[in-house]
């Protein structure tokens, strides 16, 4: 016999607690962007109900997985992907944010003079949160293939070594009201990381490499 599983349905019909496939299926028929997950026990599902969706539908058990182990399926494609480009370094620099699930662009800035990559994804991470808030989209996700400029968001502050100069203006300008908005905004947004290594370019990549 198998074991009993609990649903939690966060969107759909009627968000809860389901102790059958079938509730819970009713519940999510015909609901776009429906979000539910099984667990193994109640206690489980009722703590998750209680939490964050984006919280639980990354979680895995077992042994980490390594980028290339990942499937494309674990991508969710309801969210925003955000990536920069830099011609030199420093040199012109560019960051855009698209639609993971079409690539649509969302927004776009740039090329500036004398910035940095790390600069850009930064600024393209920042940018997004403000744009998702703005839209009152506290729970989707934001892609970025870049570990250093999630580090700088996570601390609220660009830590970059680049000197200001008379050229590069603008963009010290753009880092100055990026840090003023993470040091007012709590971040609810779950800020991801893009496996390349397994799923190829970030969709929001200039395909310039």
């Amino acid at each position: 016999m198998a074991k009993q599983k609990f649903y939690v349905v966060w969107e759909g019909h009627k968000p809860g607690v389901y102790a059958s496939w079938d509730e819970c299926k009713r519940q999510v028929d015909g609901v776009a962007g429906a979000k539910y997950k099984s667990f193994e026990s109640r206690v489980e599902a009722d703590t998750a109900f209680k939490s964050n969706y984006w919280k639980f539908v990354q979680k895995t058990t077992g042994p980490p997985k390594t980028a290339a182990s990942l499937s494309k399926s674990a991508i969710i494609r309801e969210s925003v992907a955000v990536d920069a480009a830099c011609a030199g370094n420093p040199g012109k620099m560019e960051y855009r944010g698209v639609w993971t699930a079409d690539s649509r662009e969302l927004f776009h800035m740039g090329p500036l003079e004398e910035g940095t990559n790390n600069i850009g994804e930064f600024l393209a991470i920042v940018h997004a949160l403000a744009m998702l808030k703005q839209q009152n989209k506290p729970s989707l996700p934001i892609y970025s293939d870049s570990k250093i400029a999630q580090g700088w968001v996570k601390k609220g502050k660009c830590n970059t070594k680049l000197e200001a100069t008379s050229r590069n203006g603008k963009i010290f300008d753009l880092i100055q009201r990026a840090e003023n908005w993470l040091a007012v905004n709590k971040i609810t947004n779950p800020i991801l990381k893009w496996e390349t290594q397994a799923w190829g370019e970030i969709p929001a990549d200039f395909g310039r490499k």
